[in-house]
């Protein structure tokens, strides 16, 4: 079965190599050259310049150009896993097996822009690694395998990601078998049930000391490395915090203290601040120069 390949992230490599290491036959990569805006762009080239796989660059994978290629090498399935552009639909439909998609959520539920980071945010329990048909509307089609990854309360965006990785290395070897088989099974999402999360923008990684710790808590790890890290302002600078800790205290402590007052000072990158409803530790931020009592 000949495999054609779209992605341009680090999922995107990590999946195009498990597939390499077991000789599954890919016939053609598509790819970018650079990204402004992927925090985990990932240029393809390399790998396939390793193990002689011939490979384009594209901005959109709708260009002439781009579609030739594909239609040139005649695969059998198209695997599309990491491509922030929706596919044509004279692209989705050149394989007889059509093109299969990937989504780090529990679809229907979760469609959408960065469903690890939204996750993480909104201090979701759970969420799954998903393999789905391509249709023309994005996150839309039959299910082909799904697998429910648990979110811990320590987990942060490397650590889950990591987590959903190592599930869906083993889902796409599984499915790859099942395609090439003839035994692949499909499940119909229901248009009914789910929910679509939106692209977020910069305001979304703001810090607002009035919001609770546990709020701040899972903002920091949601936007924790490789992602942009999130941020306070300050004196019209930002700075970004990269890893916190909820202080535990009493009722009555710091109740008539104000939201954002510095309460301690560790060095320029660690210092604990008021909350909404208590006190967070900053365990590794940008460098700032503070003294208790001052106010963010």
């Amino acid at each position: 079965m000949k495999v054609l390949f779209i992605g341009s992230v680090e999922s995107s490599y990590i999946l195009l190599n498990e597939l390499i290491n077991h000789e599954v036959e890919i016939c053609g990569v598509i790819t970018k050259k650079e990204s402004k805006f992927n925090s985990d762009f990932c240029d393809l080239a390399s790998i396939c310049a390793s193990n002689n796989i011939e490979y384009v660059y594209s901005e959109t994978s709708r260009d002439n150009d781009t579609f030739e290629f594909i239609k040139n090498k005649a695969p059998d399935i198209i695997y599309c896993f990491g491509w922030s552009y929706l596919l044509s639909e004279e692209i989705i439909n050149i394989p007889k097996l059509g093109t299969v998609g990937f989504h780090p959520a529990k679809l229907p539920y979760n469609k959408g822009r960065h469903p690890l980071i939204w996750a993480l945010v909104l201090g979701v329990k759970t969420t799954a690694s998903t393999f789905f048909m391509i249709d023309e509307k994005a996150d839309n089609g039959d299910l082909v395998s799904q697998i429910e990854v648990p979110i811990d309360i320590k987990d942060d965006a490397n650590s889950l990601y990591n987590k959903v990785m190592q599930v869906a290395k083993e889902q796409v070897i599984q499915i790859t078998k099942a395609f090439s088989e003839g035994s692949i099974t499909f499940i119909k999402q229901n248009p009914n049930e789910g929910n679509v999360w939106r692209k977020r923008g910069k305001s979304d990684g703001k810090i607002d000391f009035r919001m609770t710790s546990m709020g701040i808590y899972n903002l920091v790890r949601g936007l924790s490395k490789p992602y942009v890290g999130a941020h306070f302002e300050l004196n019209g600078c930002d700075y970004k915090v990269w890893s916190t800790e909820i202080v535990g205290i009493s009722n009555s402590e710091y109740e008539n203290i104000e939201p954002g007052k510095v309460i301690s000072v560790y060095s320029d990158k660690s210092f604990t601040v008021k909350t909404g409803d208590g006190l967070i530790k900053i365990l590794e931020s940008d460098g700032i120069d503070l003294r208790v009592g001052d106010y963010l």
